[in-house]
């Protein structure tokens, strides 16, 4: 499972409230008899970023994220109960829903993918509304990122 529809919703719900800026936020689960779902929604900091040094971060929160170190330390704590980070989501603002050369250079560390097991997921909102959405999971063989095929979950 990618996204229950409860998530999905959550998910679409954040990404038009937050336009015209990217949204971002990760989708954590702790195996079990009962695997328990988490959703965090992250804050994106990219305009803060860009205010303080816009030679290093010459892009602003339409066209780029950068999770807030406060909630990578959420993650991390979660992972050190168990949890592990199973969807990494964002949105690109009036642009389609593709895996970019930004977002596989930030899933990427020396080379290899921060979390190999993990589904990205890309919503393209255009003019308020999610218009499409990407879904995308590392291939060992191509040494890449792929779409895969997905479908909206239903209510």
């Amino acid at each position: 499972m990618i996204l229950t529809p409860e998530e999905y919703g959550r998910i679409q719900a954040q990404a038009l409230a937050e336009y015209p800026s990217e949204c971002c936020g990760v989708v954590m689960e702790r195996p079990g008899a009962q695997p328990e779902r988490l959703l965090l929604v992250c804050r994106n900091i990219q305009n803060e970023l860009h205010a303080k040094d816009p030679k290093r971060h010459h892009r602003d929160a339409r066209t780029a994220y950068y999770i807030d170190p406060r909630d990578l330390i959420a993650m991390g704590r979660h992972e050190a109960q168990g949890f592990r980070v199973e969807t990494i989501y964002h949105s690109h603002i009036d642009a389609g829903a593709y895996f970019s050369p930004t977002d596989r250079a930030n899933a990427l560390i020396n080379g290899e993918p921060a979390y190999p097991d993990a589904t990205y997921v890309v919503l393209s909102v255009m003019e308020r509304r999610v218009t499409e959405v990407g879904v995308f999971r590392w291939d060992p063989g191509l040494r890449d990122f792929g779409a895969v095929e997905w479908r909206k979950p239903d209510d």
